[in-house]
């Protein structure tokens, strides 16, 4: 019997596949030998869900691995137009990311409501300001994304007396589509984005849809970083369109030194770190092994990608 070769495109630290030896031959490469490892694979695991080495080096032609699993919630990462067409089956962490990313949203919205970071300003200088706080109870969200992140940020959000709207791509029970986005956003006093990346995505938080909301709505970005054209948040901020803002995604990552968005008045920047909670790594690495022993045995796969939306969809 042949053992599957299974390629993992490596990161630090590497992940726990014990429970996988004698039933995989495992080969782990970097961005660099990864194209000319590609063909002899039979699974790819990218660990690495910062690479976009996968869309550099995925083969047009000839053998390739029939099933890629990505350690992260997004798949634009990997997306390619041969790739979207080719047989291959793709499936990503789903469920690993979504409480801990909805608690982190609560922490930034409960963070700005109340002011805690002027309060951290404040007491580095040593300076007693009396302030009021925003009550957050009886406060609307509008959770741009209807997954299981979205939707669990929507859940997190009542449990504080926040009433939350979710929007979808499609409207459906409990979901608004696009034709509502604009109406909710002009009510909303927080805006969270937790949409994937795609074509119809890509850039919809424009001038025109930070000029929608209130003066006083705050927004807040866990999606993905083009979700968001950057200088028109920035011009937002600058101008008072919108009261604050929070992003832990952007456009290019690590953020630069030298980037203007590190002082864009009333934004906090955090650094891709919102679903990362202590012990991720090892959950990310035991759902993946649940997933091979799954696809070794014939039964089908979970968190199946449809390549051509570029998510997982909903039930």
């Amino acid at each position: 019997m042949t053992v599957p070769t299974l390629l993992v495109l490596d990161a630090d630290p590497p992940p726990r596949l014990g429970r996988l030896t004698g039933r995989a031959r495992i080969v782990h490469t970097d961005e660099t030998g990864l194209a000319a490892r590609l063909p002899d694979a039979d699974v790819l695991l990218v660990w690495d869900f910062t690479s976009h080495a996968v869309a550099r080096a995925w083969p047009g032609e000839g053998p390739r691995p029939r099933w890629v699993h990505t350690a992260s919630a997004g798949v634009d990462h990997l997306m390619c137009p041969a790739l979207a067409a080719s047989d291959t089956v793709v499936t990503n962490a789903r469920g690993v990311f979504d409480q801990p990313i909805a608690e982190y949203v609560a922490a930034l919205v409960l963070a700005m409501a109340k002011d805690l970071p002027r309060t951290w300003e404040l007491q580095q200088k040593r300076e007693w300001r009396h302030r009021e706080s925003m009550r957050l109870a009886g406060t609307r969200a509008c959770v741009v994304g209807s997954g299981p992140i979205g939707r669990a940020i929507a859940r997190t959000l009542k449990s504080l007396g926040v009433t939350a709207a979710i929007v979808g791509r499609t409207p459906r029970t409990g979901i608004h589509g696009p034709d509502d986005l604009d109406r909710l956003l002009s009510r909303a006093d927080w805006v969270i984005a937790a949409a994937p990346l795609t074509d119809a995505t890509r850039g919809m938080f424009d001038l025109r849809r930070f000029g929608v909301m209130q003066p006083s709505a705050r927004f807040v970005n866990v999606g993905r970083g083009p979700l968001v054209d950057e200088d028109a948040l920035a011009e937002a901020l600058s101008k008072r369109w919108i009261a604050g803002a929070a992003v832990d995604v952007l456009t290019h990552e690590p953020l630069a030194p030298n980037s203007p968005l590190w002082q864009v008045p009333g934004l906090l920047v955090s650094p891709h770190m919102s679903g990362d909670t202590v012990g991720w790594r090892e959950e990310l690495g035991a759902q993946f092994v649940e997933l091979y022993e799954r696809w070794a045995a014939g039964r089908p796969l979970v968190n199946v990608v449809d390549k051509s939306r570029g998510y997982v969809p909903g039930h």
